[in-house]
């Protein structure tokens, strides 16, 4: 594969600390993506998540994002006013802020989504990948 992929918080997440939990397929194409992004909403979320005790890391999260995803070979992406713009036009499938502008991300970016979310199967879009698990 290639082209460009982008990790949603989860799939990050997993594919550091437990990657056995990624399918197989899953992370194939992510390592043979040309680029491998990540969303500063992930970011965003995961320090939300770590300061108030849900999420523990070995390491502030910046620090994390950043030596995480050069390990990876990857970059981490800006939320743009068009980015958020365009969660207005995504039907409320699923109400998650992060989730809602990570899909539109993968969408406005050109990159296939990389979830085990299976909440996010409504949008049926073709940046989605690998859903599997669905959260509530």
């Amino acid at each position: 594969m290639s082209g460009r992929v982008l990790l949603d918080t989860h799939v990050f997440l997993s594919l550091l600390a437990e990657p056995k939990r990624i399918p197989a397929t899953m992370r194939r194409s992510i390592e043979g993506a040309d680029e491998r992004l990540l969303s500063v909403a992930s970011v965003w979320e995961m320090a939300i998540k770590s300061s108030i005790g849900k999420l523990r890391l070995p390491m502030p999260v910046g620090e994390f994002v950043r030596s995480r995803m050069k390990a990876l070979g990857g970059r981490v992406i800006a939320i743009s006013a068009r980015h958020a713009a365009a969660v207005e036009a995504l039907p409320l499938h699923h109400r998650d802020p992060f989730d809602r502008l990570i899909i539109v991300q993968a969408m406005l970016e050109d990159a296939r989504l990389m979830t085990l979310d299976s909440a996010l199967e409504a949008y049926r879009q073709p940046a989605l990948s690998g859903q599997r698990k669905k959260r509530r």
